[in-house]
């Protein structure tokens, strides 16, 4: 599998060996890492993540999909995505 660092303040690169989509979840991934929003609050809306990566509306859902599967986000319809408070370790 291709390593990717992505760069929290970085842009997609539709050259490289990473699909747009796994590009972009990565670099939400390290903007909540990083703390960019709070748990609870909420990511910015698909048709901002659509204009601030020039992605298309299904690239975004692909990202955000991958969130929610990773446990980052969970989405509230006709509301958005929320990041989820870290897991706790039992």
């Amino acid at each position: 599998m291709i390593q990717y660092v992505p760069d929290p303040d970085g842009e997609i690169d539709h050259d490289g060996p990473l699909t747009p989509y796994r590009q972009l979840a990565a670099i939400l991934t390290a903007r909540i890492q990083r703390g960019d929003w709070a748990p609870g609050r909420p990511i910015p809306s698909e048709s901002r993540l659509v204009q601030e990566y020039g992605l298309a509306r299904s690239t975004v859902r692909r990202a955000i999909k991958v969130l929610v599967e990773e446990g980052l986000v969970e989405v509230v319809p006709q509301r958005g995505a929320y990041v989820r408070p870290p897991a706790t370790g039992s």
